[in-house]
Protein backbone atom coordinates (compact mmCIF):
# COMPACT_ATOMS: atom_id res chain seq x y z
CA UNK A 1 0.00 0.00 0.00
CA UNK A 2 1.46 3.57 -0.74
CA UNK A 3 0.56 6.41 0.43
CA UNK A 4 1.24 9.76 -1.53
CA UNK A 5 1.89 12.65 0.77
CA UNK A 6 2.74 15.11 -2.39
CA UNK A 7 5.60 16.76 -2.99
CA UNK A 8 7.86 13.67 -4.18
CA UNK A 9 6.95 12.00 -0.80
CA UNK A 10 5.63 9.07 -0.62
CA UNK A 11 4.73 6.12 2.32
CA UNK A 12 4.75 2.52 1.86
CA UNK A 13 3.27 0.35 4.06
CA UNK A 14 5.56 -3.23 4.07
CA UNK A 15 4.83 -5.95 6.03
CA UNK A 16 7.23 -5.14 9.05
CA UNK A 17 6.72 -1.10 9.46
CA UNK A 18 6.42 1.92 6.76
CA UNK A 19 9.19 3.36 4.60
CA UNK A 20 9.23 6.89 3.60
CA UNK A 21 10.37 7.28 0.10
CA UNK A 22 11.43 10.58 -1.65
CA UNK A 23 11.44 10.59 -5.04
CA UNK A 24 10.08 12.34 -8.28
CA UNK A 25 7.44 10.09 -10.04
CA UNK A 26 10.29 8.98 -12.79
CA UNK A 27 12.47 8.21 -10.00
CA UNK A 28 10.42 6.07 -7.76
CA UNK A 29 8.85 4.43 -10.68
CA UNK A 30 12.47 3.32 -11.51
CA UNK A 31 13.75 1.80 -8.37
CA UNK A 32 13.93 -1.97 -8.20
CA UNK A 33 12.13 -4.67 -6.51
CA UNK A 34 15.10 -5.15 -4.16
CA UNK A 35 15.51 -2.34 -2.54
CA UNK A 36 11.62 -2.61 -0.88
CA UNK A 37 12.72 -6.29 0.29
CA UNK A 38 15.81 -4.46 1.89
CA UNK A 39 13.94 -1.92 3.25
CA UNK A 40 11.77 -4.25 4.88
CA UNK A 41 14.17 -7.08 6.28
CA UNK A 42 15.79 -3.48 7.84
CA UNK A 43 11.98 -2.86 9.32
CA UNK A 44 12.77 -6.05 11.54
CA UNK A 45 14.97 -4.59 13.61
CA UNK A 46 12.87 -3.59 16.85
CA UNK A 47 11.68 -0.32 18.26
CA UNK A 48 12.06 1.52 14.89
CA UNK A 49 11.11 5.16 15.03
CA UNK A 50 11.62 6.24 11.47
CA UNK A 51 12.81 4.58 7.89
CA UNK A 52 13.62 6.50 4.33
CA UNK A 53 15.29 6.10 1.30
CA UNK A 54 16.63 9.46 -0.82
CA UNK A 55 15.95 9.34 -4.61
CA UNK A 56 19.82 8.16 -4.83
CA UNK A 57 18.92 4.86 -3.09
CA UNK A 58 20.28 1.99 -4.88
CA UNK A 59 20.94 -1.86 -3.70
CA UNK A 60 24.08 -2.16 -1.00
CA UNK A 61 24.94 -4.93 1.57
CA UNK A 62 22.64 -5.27 4.22
CA UNK A 63 20.85 -2.01 3.38
CA UNK A 64 20.10 0.02 0.89
CA UNK A 65 22.57 2.82 -0.03
CA UNK A 66 20.19 5.99 0.44
CA UNK A 67 18.95 5.08 3.80
CA UNK A 68 18.12 6.49 6.89
CA UNK A 69 17.39 4.67 10.15
CA UNK A 70 16.19 6.23 13.13
CA UNK A 71 16.15 4.46 16.60
CA UNK A 72 15.43 6.47 20.13
CA UNK A 73 18.92 6.16 22.22
CA UNK A 74 17.43 5.03 25.28
CA UNK A 75 15.93 1.39 23.84
CA UNK A 76 16.62 1.24 20.42
CA UNK A 77 19.21 -0.60 18.14
CA UNK A 78 22.32 0.42 16.20
CA UNK A 79 23.14 -1.48 12.81
CA UNK A 80 26.75 -1.97 11.42
CA UNK A 81 24.78 -2.94 7.88
CA UNK A 82 22.98 0.34 7.95
CA UNK A 83 26.13 2.72 8.42
CA UNK A 84 28.28 0.85 5.74
CA UNK A 85 31.61 -0.16 5.39
CA UNK A 86 33.35 3.04 4.88
CA UNK A 87 32.92 4.36 7.99
CA UNK A 88 32.88 7.88 8.20
CA UNK A 89 33.00 8.12 4.32
CA UNK A 90 31.64 12.19 2.76
CA UNK A 91 32.64 15.13 0.96
CA UNK A 92 35.04 18.02 1.09
CA UNK A 93 34.75 21.29 -0.68
CA UNK A 94 37.30 24.25 -0.52
CA UNK A 95 37.74 27.43 -2.47
CA UNK A 96 40.17 28.96 -4.78
CA UNK A 97 40.66 32.53 -6.24
CA UNK A 98 40.96 30.84 -9.09
CA UNK A 99 38.07 31.39 -12.20
CA UNK A 100 37.62 29.02 -15.14
CA UNK A 101 39.19 31.34 -17.69
CA UNK A 102 42.36 30.73 -15.34
CA UNK A 103 42.78 26.81 -16.01
CA UNK A 104 41.34 26.42 -19.13
CA UNK A 105 44.36 25.75 -20.94
CA UNK A 106 43.95 22.07 -20.85
CA UNK A 107 48.21 21.80 -20.51
CA UNK A 108 48.13 23.83 -17.21
CA UNK A 109 45.19 21.48 -16.03
CA UNK A 110 47.21 19.01 -16.75
CA UNK A 111 50.13 20.03 -14.94
CA UNK A 112 48.06 20.56 -12.22
CA UNK A 113 46.64 16.70 -12.21
CA UNK A 114 50.29 15.83 -12.38
CA UNK A 115 51.40 18.09 -9.53
CA UNK A 116 48.50 17.74 -7.31
CA UNK A 117 49.47 13.54 -7.34
CA UNK A 118 52.86 14.49 -6.69
CA UNK A 119 51.38 15.25 -3.15
CA UNK A 120 48.88 12.89 -2.90
CA UNK A 121 48.89 9.15 -3.17
CA UNK A 122 46.53 8.17 -5.25
CA UNK A 123 48.10 4.59 -5.49
CA UNK A 124 46.10 1.74 -4.20
CA UNK A 125 48.76 0.39 -1.96
CA UNK A 126 51.05 3.95 -1.50
CA UNK A 127 51.65 5.05 1.68
CA UNK A 128 51.25 8.20 3.60
CA UNK A 129 53.64 10.83 3.08
CA UNK A 130 53.02 12.15 6.99
CA UNK A 131 55.25 10.26 8.76
CA UNK A 132 55.11 12.48 11.85
CA UNK A 133 51.40 12.35 12.49
CA UNK A 134 50.81 9.80 15.28
CA UNK A 135 47.75 7.93 14.32
CA UNK A 136 46.51 7.39 18.35
CA UNK A 137 46.42 11.73 18.51
CA UNK A 138 43.83 11.95 15.48
CA UNK A 139 42.13 8.26 16.09
CA UNK A 140 41.29 10.12 19.92
CA UNK A 141 41.17 13.96 18.83
CA UNK A 142 40.02 14.46 15.33
CA UNK A 143 41.45 17.22 13.72
CA UNK A 144 42.37 18.45 16.60
CA UNK A 145 45.37 15.50 17.04
CA UNK A 146 47.37 16.94 13.87
CA UNK A 147 50.44 18.24 14.12
CA UNK A 148 50.44 22.84 14.24
CA UNK A 149 51.81 22.82 10.65
CA UNK A 150 48.56 20.91 8.83
CA UNK A 151 46.08 23.11 10.44
CA UNK A 152 48.02 26.59 10.90
CA UNK A 153 44.84 28.50 10.62
CA UNK A 154 43.77 26.91 13.96
CA UNK A 155 45.90 29.49 15.90
CA UNK A 156 44.45 32.35 14.22
CA UNK A 157 42.34 34.37 16.68
CA UNK A 158 38.67 34.70 14.65
CA UNK A 159 40.01 32.28 11.69
CA UNK A 160 39.61 28.86 12.43
CA UNK A 161 38.40 27.42 9.73
CA UNK A 162 39.94 24.30 9.63
CA UNK A 163 38.18 23.61 12.88
CA UNK A 164 35.08 25.56 12.50
CA UNK A 165 33.96 24.95 9.24
CA UNK A 166 33.54 21.18 9.45
CA UNK A 167 30.13 19.10 10.67
CA UNK A 168 32.76 17.81 12.93
CA UNK A 169 36.34 18.32 14.05
CA UNK A 170 36.39 16.04 16.51
CA UNK A 171 34.17 12.70 17.97
CA UNK A 172 34.76 12.27 21.33
CA UNK A 173 34.17 8.17 22.67
CA UNK A 174 35.94 5.91 25.08
CA UNK A 175 39.10 5.29 24.37
CA UNK A 176 39.57 2.29 26.19
CA UNK A 177 37.94 0.29 23.53
CA UNK A 178 41.01 1.28 21.46
CA UNK A 179 42.24 -2.03 23.30
CA UNK A 180 40.76 -3.94 21.28
CA UNK A 181 42.40 -2.58 17.98
CA UNK A 182 45.18 -5.57 17.00
CA UNK A 183 48.56 -3.72 16.24
CA UNK A 184 48.69 -4.51 12.90
CA UNK A 185 45.80 -2.28 12.04
CA UNK A 186 47.08 0.59 13.58
CA UNK A 187 50.65 0.74 11.64
CA UNK A 188 48.13 -0.12 8.02
CA UNK A 189 46.11 2.99 9.46
CA UNK A 190 49.09 5.45 9.82
CA UNK A 191 50.33 4.20 6.35
CA UNK A 192 47.28 5.56 4.47
CA UNK A 193 46.83 9.14 6.41
CA UNK A 194 46.12 11.25 3.07
CA UNK A 195 45.47 8.76 0.54
CA UNK A 196 42.76 8.71 -1.57
CA UNK A 197 41.52 4.90 -2.21
CA UNK A 198 39.73 3.64 -4.78
CA UNK A 199 36.49 3.15 -6.12
CA UNK A 200 33.87 5.95 -6.52
CA UNK A 201 36.47 8.56 -4.26
CA UNK A 202 37.89 11.49 -6.01
CA UNK A 203 39.29 14.79 -5.49
CA UNK A 204 37.99 16.99 -8.78
CA UNK A 205 38.10 20.48 -10.02
CA UNK A 206 34.82 22.26 -10.31
CA UNK A 207 33.24 25.67 -11.83
CA UNK A 208 30.38 26.95 -10.02
CA UNK A 209 27.23 28.64 -11.30
CA UNK A 210 24.95 30.36 -8.71
CA UNK A 211 21.87 29.89 -8.85
CA UNK A 212 19.89 33.57 -8.12
CA UNK A 213 17.53 33.04 -5.74
CA UNK A 214 20.56 31.66 -3.16
CA UNK A 215 23.25 34.56 -4.43
CA UNK A 216 22.88 36.08 -0.62
CA UNK A 217 23.91 32.96 0.60
CA UNK A 218 26.70 32.23 -1.65
CA UNK A 219 27.90 35.13 -0.95
CA UNK A 220 28.39 34.75 2.50
CA UNK A 221 30.03 31.57 1.61
CA UNK A 222 32.41 33.25 -0.12
CA UNK A 223 31.30 31.28 -3.62
CA UNK A 224 30.83 33.59 -6.89
CA UNK A 225 30.01 32.77 -10.51
CA UNK A 226 32.79 30.93 -12.23
CA UNK A 227 34.92 30.54 -9.30
CA UNK A 228 37.34 27.23 -8.92
CA UNK A 229 36.40 24.67 -6.42
CA UNK A 230 38.11 21.71 -4.98
CA UNK A 231 35.59 18.52 -4.28
CA UNK A 232 37.21 15.78 -2.35
CA UNK A 233 35.06 12.42 -1.40
CA UNK A 234 37.04 9.92 0.78
CA UNK A 235 36.58 8.10 3.81
CA UNK A 236 38.31 6.11 6.87
CA UNK A 237 40.11 4.14 4.63
CA UNK A 238 41.70 0.77 6.51
CA UNK A 239 40.80 2.08 9.83
CA UNK A 240 36.86 2.26 9.32
CA UNK A 241 37.03 -0.80 6.83
CA UNK A 242 38.71 -3.19 9.50
CA UNK A 243 35.51 -2.93 11.49
CA UNK A 244 32.72 -4.13 9.53
CA UNK A 245 33.59 -7.36 9.26
CA UNK A 246 35.62 -7.50 12.48
CA UNK A 247 32.30 -6.79 14.50
CA UNK A 248 30.08 -7.41 12.19
CA UNK A 249 30.69 -11.47 13.65
CA UNK A 250 30.47 -10.02 17.37
CA UNK A 251 26.45 -8.96 16.66
CA UNK A 252 26.08 -12.27 14.77
CA UNK A 253 27.15 -14.04 17.58
CA UNK A 254 24.82 -11.86 20.05
CA UNK A 255 21.98 -11.98 17.87
CA UNK A 256 22.37 -16.20 17.58
CA UNK A 257 22.12 -16.31 21.68
CA UNK A 258 19.08 -14.46 21.78
CA UNK A 259 17.91 -15.99 18.75
CA UNK A 260 17.49 -13.72 16.43
CA UNK A 261 17.62 -14.65 12.98
CA UNK A 262 17.69 -12.11 9.98
CA UNK A 263 16.56 -13.50 6.49
CA UNK A 264 19.75 -11.52 4.73
CA UNK A 265 22.80 -12.80 6.66
CA UNK A 266 24.66 -9.45 5.91
CA UNK A 267 22.14 -7.61 8.15
CA UNK A 268 23.06 -7.66 11.71
CA UNK A 269 22.31 -5.11 14.59
CA UNK A 270 22.06 -5.15 18.18
CA UNK A 271 20.63 -3.26 21.29
CA UNK A 272 22.87 0.36 21.60
CA UNK A 273 22.91 -0.19 25.59
CA UNK A 274 24.53 -3.50 25.59
CA UNK A 275 28.53 -4.17 25.40
CA UNK A 276 28.72 -4.97 22.14
CA UNK A 277 26.69 -2.03 21.11
CA UNK A 278 28.71 0.03 22.78
CA UNK A 279 31.97 -1.19 21.35
CA UNK A 280 30.70 -1.04 17.96
CA UNK A 281 29.52 2.63 18.44
CA UNK A 282 32.39 4.09 20.06
CA UNK A 283 34.65 2.40 18.32
CA UNK A 284 32.72 3.38 14.75
CA UNK A 285 33.31 7.37 16.28
CA UNK A 286 37.10 6.67 16.17
CA UNK A 287 36.56 5.82 12.29
CA UNK A 288 35.03 9.36 12.07
CA UNK A 289 37.88 11.28 13.27
CA UNK A 290 40.02 9.12 11.14
CA UNK A 291 37.89 10.11 8.05
CA UNK A 292 37.72 14.01 8.45
CA UNK A 293 41.76 14.26 9.16
CA UNK A 294 41.93 11.73 6.08
CA UNK A 295 39.77 14.28 4.01
CA UNK A 296 41.85 17.36 5.53
CA UNK A 297 45.50 15.81 4.78
CA UNK A 298 43.91 15.09 1.11
CA UNK A 299 42.96 19.08 1.12
CA UNK A 300 46.67 19.22 2.36
CA UNK A 301 48.22 17.79 -0.10
CA UNK A 302 45.93 19.85 -3.09
CA UNK A 303 46.95 23.01 -1.52
CA UNK A 304 50.79 22.26 -1.04
CA UNK A 305 50.18 20.98 -4.99
CA UNK A 306 48.71 24.57 -6.17
CA UNK A 307 50.73 26.76 -4.41
CA UNK A 308 53.38 24.93 -6.33
CA UNK A 309 51.87 26.14 -9.71
CA UNK A 310 50.35 29.37 -8.85
CA UNK A 311 52.67 30.72 -5.62
CA UNK A 312 53.66 30.20 -1.85
CA UNK A 313 50.75 32.83 -1.03
CA UNK A 314 47.94 30.66 -2.80
CA UNK A 315 45.13 30.17 -0.32
CA UNK A 316 42.51 27.00 -0.69
CA UNK A 317 40.13 27.82 2.30
CA UNK A 318 37.78 24.95 3.23
CA UNK A 319 33.94 25.58 2.76
CA UNK A 320 32.53 22.64 4.70
CA UNK A 321 33.41 18.56 5.45
CA UNK A 322 30.40 16.23 6.03
CA UNK A 323 29.76 12.80 6.37
CA UNK A 324 27.39 10.21 5.11
CA UNK A 325 28.43 6.96 6.12
CA UNK A 326 27.37 6.78 10.19
CA UNK A 327 25.19 6.27 13.23
CA UNK A 328 25.19 9.78 15.40
CA UNK A 329 23.48 10.51 18.40
CA UNK A 330 21.04 13.56 17.69
CA UNK A 331 18.20 15.17 19.41
CA UNK A 332 14.81 15.31 17.42
CA UNK A 333 11.64 15.80 18.89
CA UNK A 334 12.91 16.11 22.09
CA UNK A 335 14.67 13.19 22.40
CA UNK A 336 18.11 11.86 21.86
CA UNK A 337 18.33 9.78 19.20
CA UNK A 338 20.66 7.29 17.11
CA UNK A 339 20.24 8.50 13.51
CA UNK A 340 21.79 6.04 10.93
CA UNK A 341 22.70 7.73 7.61
CA UNK A 342 24.00 5.14 4.85
CA UNK A 343 24.95 7.03 2.02
CA UNK A 344 22.73 10.32 3.07
CA UNK A 345 23.74 13.58 3.89
CA UNK A 346 22.48 15.64 6.81
CA UNK A 347 21.69 19.04 5.28
CA UNK A 348 20.34 21.25 7.92
CA UNK A 349 18.35 24.48 7.67
CA UNK A 350 19.19 27.90 8.86
CA UNK A 351 18.78 28.90 12.67
CA UNK A 352 19.15 24.91 13.62
CA UNK A 353 21.08 24.60 16.50
CA UNK A 354 23.12 21.79 15.59
CA UNK A 355 24.60 23.81 12.61
CA UNK A 356 28.48 24.41 12.92
CA UNK A 357 28.69 27.81 14.16
CA UNK A 358 29.84 29.67 11.41
CA UNK A 359 26.51 28.65 9.67
CA UNK A 360 24.01 29.10 12.04
CA UNK A 361 22.52 32.32 10.14
CA UNK A 362 22.27 30.25 6.77
CA UNK A 363 22.65 26.82 7.09
CA UNK A 364 25.56 24.77 6.36
CA UNK A 365 26.82 23.83 2.44
CA UNK A 366 25.55 19.94 1.81
CA UNK A 367 27.77 18.62 -0.65
CA UNK A 368 26.04 16.39 -3.25
CA UNK A 369 28.54 15.02 -5.80
CA UNK A 370 27.59 13.55 -9.88
CA UNK A 371 29.73 11.82 -11.34
CA UNK A 372 32.91 12.63 -12.99
CA UNK A 373 30.92 13.51 -16.48
CA UNK A 374 28.02 15.70 -14.52
CA UNK A 375 27.49 18.51 -12.54
CA UNK A 376 27.67 18.16 -8.79
CA UNK A 377 25.83 20.55 -6.76
CA UNK A 378 26.14 22.56 -3.33
CA UNK A 379 23.17 22.62 -1.58
CA UNK A 380 21.26 24.01 1.76
CA UNK A 381 18.59 22.33 3.81
CA UNK A 382 14.96 23.74 4.83
CA UNK A 383 13.14 23.76 7.14
CA UNK A 384 10.97 21.11 5.84
CA UNK A 385 13.41 18.61 5.94
CA UNK A 386 12.40 18.18 9.20
CA UNK A 387 9.98 15.31 7.83
CA UNK A 388 12.67 13.01 6.90
CA UNK A 389 15.23 13.94 10.19
CA UNK A 390 17.10 16.28 7.54
CA UNK A 391 18.84 14.19 5.49
CA UNK A 392 18.98 14.35 1.73
CA UNK A 393 20.59 12.74 -0.93
CA UNK A 394 24.79 11.75 -1.12
CA UNK A 395 25.11 11.65 -4.61
CA UNK A 396 23.59 10.37 -7.86
CA UNK A 397 23.84 6.60 -7.00
CA UNK A 398 24.36 3.93 -8.79
CA UNK A 399 22.10 2.42 -11.71
CA UNK A 400 24.03 -0.54 -12.48
CA UNK A 401 27.09 -2.77 -10.91
CA UNK A 402 30.72 -2.44 -12.02
CA UNK A 403 30.68 -5.71 -13.85
CA UNK A 404 27.04 -4.70 -15.51
CA UNK A 405 28.48 -1.15 -16.74
CA UNK A 406 32.04 -2.83 -18.27
CA UNK A 407 29.90 -5.26 -20.25
CA UNK A 408 27.30 -2.18 -21.23
CA UNK A 409 29.12 0.87 -21.80
CA UNK A 410 31.78 1.25 -24.66
CA UNK A 411 35.31 3.13 -23.87
CA UNK A 412 33.67 5.60 -26.82
CA UNK A 413 30.42 6.25 -24.82
CA UNK A 414 32.42 7.04 -21.73
CA UNK A 415 35.16 9.40 -23.71
CA UNK A 416 32.00 11.10 -25.28
CA UNK A 417 30.75 11.91 -21.90
CA UNK A 418 34.16 13.79 -21.09
CA UNK A 419 34.21 15.79 -23.96
CA UNK A 420 37.32 13.99 -24.94
CA UNK A 421 39.23 15.80 -27.73
CA UNK A 422 37.38 19.24 -27.25
CA UNK A 423 38.34 22.68 -25.69
CA UNK A 424 35.68 21.70 -22.70
CA UNK A 425 37.03 18.33 -21.73
CA UNK A 426 36.83 16.86 -18.44
CA UNK A 427 40.79 15.67 -17.39
CA UNK A 428 41.61 12.60 -15.30
CA UNK A 429 44.75 11.53 -14.16
CA UNK A 430 44.31 8.20 -15.69
CA UNK A 431 46.31 6.81 -18.36
CA UNK A 432 43.64 4.73 -19.80
CA UNK A 433 39.82 5.04 -19.72
CA UNK A 434 39.27 1.54 -19.03
CA UNK A 435 40.34 1.53 -16.00
CA UNK A 436 37.74 3.53 -14.50
CA UNK A 437 35.47 2.51 -16.45
CA UNK A 438 33.08 1.44 -13.51
CA UNK A 439 32.83 4.71 -12.47
CA UNK A 440 31.51 6.48 -15.74
CA UNK A 441 28.65 8.64 -15.35
CA UNK A 442 26.83 6.02 -17.51
CA UNK A 443 27.17 3.35 -13.88
CA UNK A 444 24.82 6.38 -11.85
CA UNK A 445 21.26 7.77 -12.42
CA UNK A 446 20.77 11.04 -13.68
CA UNK A 447 22.28 13.11 -10.91
CA UNK A 448 19.64 16.45 -12.40
CA UNK A 449 16.72 13.95 -11.48
CA UNK A 450 17.60 13.41 -8.28
CA UNK A 451 18.19 16.73 -7.37
CA UNK A 452 14.90 17.65 -8.87
CA UNK A 453 13.62 15.16 -5.97
CA UNK A 454 15.03 17.04 -3.70
CA UNK A 455 14.04 20.09 -4.27
CA UNK A 456 10.82 19.03 -4.82
CA UNK A 457 10.68 17.17 -1.84
CA UNK A 458 11.49 20.56 -0.30
CA UNK A 459 14.16 18.99 2.10
CA UNK A 460 17.25 21.29 0.34
CA UNK A 461 17.60 23.82 -2.37
CA UNK A 462 20.52 24.38 -4.90
CA UNK A 463 22.87 27.31 -4.14
CA UNK A 464 25.34 26.72 -6.75
CA UNK A 465 25.81 23.89 -9.26
CA UNK A 466 29.56 22.33 -9.48
CA UNK A 467 30.67 21.66 -13.33
CA UNK A 468 34.35 19.28 -13.23
CA UNK A 469 37.19 20.44 -15.35
CA UNK A 470 39.35 17.86 -13.92
CA UNK A 471 39.31 14.66 -12.40
CA UNK A 472 41.88 12.86 -9.80
CA UNK A 473 40.75 8.69 -9.02
CA UNK A 474 42.57 6.37 -7.21
CA UNK A 475 45.14 4.21 -8.99
CA UNK A 476 44.80 0.56 -8.88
Amino acid sequence: MIQNHGKNHKELKLEHGNLHVFANDEVFQSLEDKVYEMADNNLRIPRNVYMSYTPDAHVGIGTCIGTTAVWNMSDGFVSPSIVGSDIGCGMRVHLTPLTKADIQDKKLRRRIINMVEKYVPVNEHASSRYKNIRIEKIIQEGIHGLPPQYVPDRYTPGERRSVTHVEHAKFSFDEAYLDLIPEKMWKRAWQQIGTLGGGNHFIEFQVISIREDHREIAEKWGLFDGQVIVMIHSGSRAWGGMLGPRYTKDFKNEMALWGVESPDPHLVYAPINIEVGQRYLNLMYSALNFAVVNRHMLAYGVHEALKDVFGSEFEMPVLYDLMHNYALKEFHRNKPMLVHRKGATRALPAGHFLNAAPYKETGHPALIPGSMGTSSYIMVGEEAGEKNFYSICHGAGRVRSRRATKQLVTIDEFAHSLQVGTDEEILVNQRTLESILDECPQAYKDVDQIIDSVVGAGLASVVAECKPLAVIKGVK
